[in-house]
């Protein structure tokens, strides 16, 4: 079946009625920060046991402070996460934010979620390079037992930094394949700071027969993609909300299949959209391009995954078909064995069907 049948939806539901809808479907969150995902309440609690600082007491202040909403760059909505690291250097702290992530995300229905952060910015305290992994995962592990979700980690460079320290965080990754850690990224101010320049470390990764995703084509054109793919062997794209500006490379990544990790909200927050309406979501949906929608961060976008997909139906004219086509493709681009993968998407496939309202055999083409 086309994207184009996968487009009728003759119900015409209200915005309401699809956030209804897309909340009750089982759903992945592919692109997420740990360290931009914290409950406002767990950080204000944080920082008084730490004897932290905080630019306000107020909660709504501070939320209203950590609401992203003029940011004037990517660099400028970057900043805030030294307020979110700052609580972040204690193994405790660490187990926690991720079980409470996990928690979240549960409660709209997210069966699967791939974490990143970068551990390094956990050490500015002292804590082992091995425990910032081991923390997390703990959390990670509680709420699979306590709540059924699966949830993954993923390792970030940090593109501002030495290319020695992403080789030293490749080499992590390493380490703790199969046990939780899933893949590597490269994160970070992307501006004058080209994927190229770390390229060693995704040989690292490659070479152990890791998976690799790269944030490109946020704040920089797509020549950052084309170093994402064609210098660091990304399987995924971290945002890629330039592709568009290069057709042969955006025809590259149609024909190859390469998923792209889309971030509404925080594409708009960081200026690289104008607008939702304007955002090139709807164009590559429409090219074939594999794309799902990801919060980024929770707390700093102030989103959830259901409202990144009311939103694209809000202002891309997505139909609940094409939201479920968009859903199961996250599954698909999950970085899970394949055996894994299939066993989600056999779960969750007829679930995802029976609520957009289409046969499951109309969104099977998706499927790997």
């Amino acid at each position: 079946m086309s994207r184009e049948r996968a487009a009728s939806d003759p119900t015409g539901e209200s915005v309401r009625e699809v956030r209804e809808v897309v909340r009750s479907l089982p759903k992945t969150d592919l692109h997420v920060h740990l360290d931009g995902s914290l409950r406002p309440a767990t950080l204000m609690e944080l920082a008084r046991e730490q004897g932290v600082e905080l630019p306000s007491e107020d909660p709504a202040a501070l939320v209203d402070y950590l609401h992203v909403r003029d940011a004037r760059s990517l660099e400028d909505y970057l900043a805030r996460f030294e307020l979110t690291l700052s609580v972040m250097q204690h193994a405790d702290a660490l187990e926690r934010i991720a079980f409470e992530l996990c928690e979240d995300a549960a409660a709209e229905n997210v069966r699967y979620m791939e974490i990143r952060y970068s551990p390094i910015l956990m050490t500015r305290e002292g804590l082992p390079l091995p425990e910032t992994v081991e923390a997390p995962l703990r959390g990670l592990e509680r709420a699979r037992e306590a709540l059924g979700i699966e949830s993954r980690l993923i390792v970030c460079g940090i593109r501002n930094m030495d290319p020695d320290v992403s080789r030293d965080l490749a080499d992590l990754t390493v380490a703790y394949k199969e046990r939780g850690v899933v893949g590597f990224d490269l994160a970070g101010a992307e501006y004058n700071y080209p994927a190229k320049k770390h390229r060693d470390a995704f040989y690292t990764v490659l070479n152990a027969n890791c998976n690799a995703t790269i944030h490109a084509g946020e704040a920089y054109g797509p020549e950052s993609i084309h170093q994402a793919l064609h210098y660091c062997g990304a399987h995924r794209i971290g945002h890629g909300t330039r592709l568009y500006e290069d057709l042969d490379l955006m025809q590259y990544v149609a024909d190859h299949r390469v998923p792209l990790e889309i971030c509404l909200t925080s594409n708009v927050q960081t200026r690289a959209v104008e607008s939702f309406a304007a955002h090139p979501l709807r164009r590559y949906f429409d090219a074939g391009i594999v794309v799902s929608l990801n919060t980024d961060n929770r707390l700093m976008s102030g989103t959830t995954v259901t409202e990144e997909y009311v939103r694209a139906r809000e202002h891309l004219g997505f139909t609940l078909p094409e939201i479920g086509v968009m859903v199961l493709d996250g599954f698909r681009s999950a970085f899970l064995h394949r055996a894994e993968k299939m066993r989600l998407l056999e779960e969750v496939g007829p679930r995802v069907a029976e609520r957009v309202g289409v046969d499951e055999g109309a969104l099977r083409p998706w499927l790997p």
